[in-house]
């Protein structure tokens, strides 16, 4: 049996592996609003979690394939404080959001270069219940002029894009009443219109902590809060759900507006400008400490739902006022279709991709049919050496981001699983890496973060530093 140690090793040998092409420095600044020239000249900006589209695809094309003798070339590296989470791209800047010390930080940087433009902190006293890391876990929003923050506290801010000016801010957790969740906050918002759409979840004055509750929590109907996006003013709130960390999906739906929200005990929908629910499907594994965190997947009329605790998944037909459930895995059946865990499955020509399993020696990628649930086909590994992972579509391939820091170009391949390309970038200096003996890792465990592309640019983070790669060649 192969380990861990040796098809690493091979993995290095055979596609090579890209380095970074100076030592870490500390960050320039670059007062600069221009908009670069690669902006100006290809792609589309990726403005919030999961991109323009919210389902982690990407329209750019003319990626490199051959990931070989550092051909995915490094353009920048920094080094980042304590986070889960990934930026965003909008007109030529990228917004990184994490914590250092006792303050949570935004970082405004040139998205081409990694310079810092502006940063905005504040305090935060969040500690993690489970000992997870106390940083933020949702990405930044950006429209317009404005961007927004959701701290992992509960702090919801409104900035300028221009200098990180505070436009307004709301205490969440203090004013609605959070009872604070395993993880923290970790929905990424919405925008739709003038609202800001957020899943806060609050509980009458009182409420017990989450453990001592046995997580039976009474809400006070604050599930999901829309708030003016200019003012920060309360527009509605809906539901008696609590949170969970799948971010809010927006969706048309023949010819009218939708809302998706993967709440703690089930998928709510509703029409977004009123804020009138349609159905709410309850969809959570019974055990206390389980939690719903990927994001749903809409095609045409269908919505998509997983989890990675006991349910599994399930694709409901919907339409006003209510849902028909197309399948669904059974309960009481040990083999799941897909069990999604923090990462969220993607669809292409009638298939999703995606990880499925709770811890690595469970995990695996695997491709299933959409309106069955049949599995396709699954990656075939030992338990040793699999890992959990996120995918990226663009250009007919996955780029995949394994919890490990590997990074592969996959094929979007219904028949089969087909590898493209493989790569561990490496540190110049440093001790071996404890996974494979070989140089030390660039991207450090743990790798939870979906990769993000903008203007031809691949983004990926570890534990402790954000890389801009090169995917897509800048056109003459």
């Amino acid at each position: 049996m192969c380990t861990r140690f040796t098809i690493c090793l091979c993995t290095v040998f055979i596609f090579g592996c890209g380095v970074s092409p100076a030592e870490d420095k500390p960050a320039e600044t670059d007062s600069s609003s221009k908009i670069t020239s690669r902006a100006v000249s290809m792609g589309v900006d990726w403005s919030t979690f999961l991109g323009p589209t919210g389902d982690s695809k990407s329209p750019e094309t003319g990626i490199i394939t051959d990931w070989s003798d550092g051909k995915l070339r490094i353009v920048w590296q920094r080094d980042v404080g304590t986070s889960y989470g990934i930026g965003s791209v909008s007109n030529g800047r990228f917004y990184h959001f994490d914590r250092i010390d006792d303050k949570a930080t935004l970082w405004c940087l040139n998205s081409q270069s990694g310079k810092e433009v502006w940063k905005f902190e504040y305090d935060t006293a969040y500690r993690d219940t489970l000992g997870y890391n106390n940083g933020p876990r949702c990405s930044p929003v950006v429209d317009d002029d404005r961007v927004y923050i959701y701290g992992a506290e509960g702090m919801l801010h409104c900035l300028s894009t221009d200098d990180g000016e505070l436009g307004w801010k709301v205490d969440t957790a203090e004013q609605y009443g959070v009872v604070q969740n395993f993880f923290g906050v970790g929905s990424t918002p919405a925008i739709e219109g003038d609202l800001l759409i957020c899943m806060v979840g609050g509980s009458p004055p009182g409420s017990p902590p989450l453990y001592a509750s046995r997580g039976d929590l009474e809400s006070n109907g604050t599930g999901i809060i829309a708030f003016n996006k200019h003012t920060g003013e309360v527009v509605y709130k809906i539901t008696d759900e609590l949170a969970s960390y799948a971010s809010i999906k927006l969706a048309t739906i023949a010819d009218r507006r939708w809302c998706f929200a993967f709440c703690r005990g089930g998928l709510v929908g509703f029409e977004p400008s009123m804020g009138e629910v349609d159905f709410h499907y309850p969809w959570r594994a019974s055990m206390l400490e389980s939690v719903n965190a990927s994001v749903p997947v809409v095609v045409g009329d269908e919505v998509f739902i997983s989890e990675t605790y006991q349910v599994g998944s399930s694709l409901l037909k919907v339409r006003k006022g209510g849902y028909d459930v197309v399948w669904k895995d059974e309960r009481r059946v040990r083999e799941k279709a897909m069990l999604t865990h923090w990462n969220t499955p993607i669809y292409v020509d009638g298939y999703l991709y995606g990880c499925s399993g709770r811890n690595p020696p469970d995990a695996d990628l695997r491709c299933i049919d959409w309106k069955t649930g049949e599995v396709a086909w699954v990656e075939q590994l030992p338990a040793e050496e699999r890992e959990r992972s996120s995918l990226l579509y663009v250009d007919g391939h996955f780029v995949y981001l394994g919890e490990y820091g590997t990074l592969k170009l996959i094929k979007a391949n219904p028949k089969k699983y087909e590898l493209v390309s493989e790569v561990i970038l490496r540190r110049k200096n440093g001790g071996r890496d404890p996974i494979d003996g070989g140089a030390q890792r660039l991207l450090r465990e743990p790798c939870w973060a979906a990769p993000i592309l903008s203007h031809g640019l691949l983004y990926v983070r570890g534990d402790d530093k954000l890389i801009c790669l090169e995917l897509i060649p800048e056109k003459s």
